[in-house]
């Protein structure tokens, strides 16, 4: 079962997407993705965190309608909804980070919680047939620290600020659904949710995420310090979460069904150890080392899988690359990042690569 990405590109293909996140690492390779299929993308986030994030060094913003604005200023998100008019809307703008919302609890709740609301409030204000989907994550639900995986039926919960924000985007946007965005209030819009695995590729600079302290370690010439080694993850490249979304969104625009959530990670057979990825990363770019970082500062979850047969079976999607092809991708991104001429390109011959594999 593989995606037919002529369809895919068919229906994007002028199709107005409004992309919240676009300048983030996920949103990034969505709005490059997007434009190559003929979309109309308006891409709505706040700044790039640095000057090497995917969205600049690709010049994302020559490509798409670039609005740097705040999710959480209604106002100013209902007012572009208003006047651009998308058919489509792909909800990535989020405080992402595990670590970081120990940190910042307050902002993570406003952008992840409120963010969410007033993208569906601004949706509904402004009524006309539309794809809504809400990425939220793999961690919205209640961990128990067993070896089984989630399913979508599975109660939201989350120890942390950051998952328990994602597990209220998700109520939110059930409340949403059944209160205001669906056909039985009258509406023609429909919203669903994607709940996607670790995501690694290139690009990614975040602070306290697995790559990027890799690649961080390496141009430093220092060892990798590494919290938690042994804990399992659900790992996919970015592509694979991407293509999951485009499909749900457009199967969602054409028909009814879609509207609810939908889990998107590489199966059982992807869940890998964090050493594991490390190595096999480091042994593809032909240097570093890692060692223990002690006792860690805070809580992270040690096991975590998710159970996509409900996506394989009912949205015919399934995972593209095994671990070794989604790990090369990556290490060719940052091994060619500063030397290639166009990132743009590096970026746009991934994504052939991708949807050539799948097909």
């Amino acid at each position: 079962m593989a995606i037919n990405y002529t369809a895919l590109h068919d229906f994007y293909r002028g199709k107005t997407v409004l992309v919240t996140g676009h300048t983030g690492f996920k949103g990034s390779w969505l709005s490059i993705w997007l434009h190559s299929m003929g979309a109309r993308v308006i891409g709505y986030s706040l700044d790039p965190l640095s000057s090497k994030d995917n969205f600049v060094l690709a010049g994302g913003n020559e490509l798409i309608k670039d609005i740097r604005a705040d999710v959480r200023d209604l106002n100013t998100l209902t007012a572009v909804i208003n006047e651009e008019k998308p058919d489509i809307v792909l909800h990535l703008a989020a405080q992402a980070l595990v670590i970081s919302s120990y940190r910042e609890p307050v902002d993570t709740y406003a952008s992840n919680i409120m963010g969410t609301v007033n993208l569906l409030e601004a949706c509904r204000l402004n009524e006309m047939k539309r794809s809504i989907v809400v990425v939220t994550s793999d961690k919205c639900y209640e961990n128990k620290e067993w070896v089984f995986p989630y399913r979508e039926s599975d109660p939201m919960g989350g120890h942390d600020p950051y998952s328990s924000s994602k597990g209220a985007a998700e109520l939110v946007t059930a409340s949403y659904r059944n209160s205001f965005l669906c056909a039985a209030k009258g509406s023609q819009q429909r919203v669903a949710t994607a709940r996607a695995g670790n995501v690694i590729g290139g690009g990614d600079w975040a602070l306290n995420r697995l790559i990027p302290d890799c690649v961080r370690a390496m141009e430093s010439d220092s060892p990798l310090m590494l919290r938690n080694p042994g804990s399992t993850r659900p790992w996919q490249h970015v592509l694979e979460p991407l293509s999951g979304y485009l499909l749900l969104a457009m199967k969602n625009y054409q028909q009814e069904g879609f509207s609810e959530a939908w889990n998107f990670g590489p199966g059982l057979s992807g869940t890998f150890t964090v050493q594991e990825v490390v190595e096999k990363f480091y042994k593809l770019t032909g240097r570093g080392e890692w060692m223990q970082d002690g006792i860690p500062e805070f809580h992270e979850a040690k096991l975590l899988a998710l159970d996509i047969s409900k996506t394989f079976n009912l949205l015919g999607w399934q995972p593209t690359l095994n671990f070794e092809q989604m790990l090369k991708l990556t290490a060719e991104w940052y091994d060619n990042y500063n030397k290639t001429f166009s990132v743009l390109e590096l970026c746009k011959k991934q994504i052939h690569y991708f949807e050539s594999n799948a097909c």
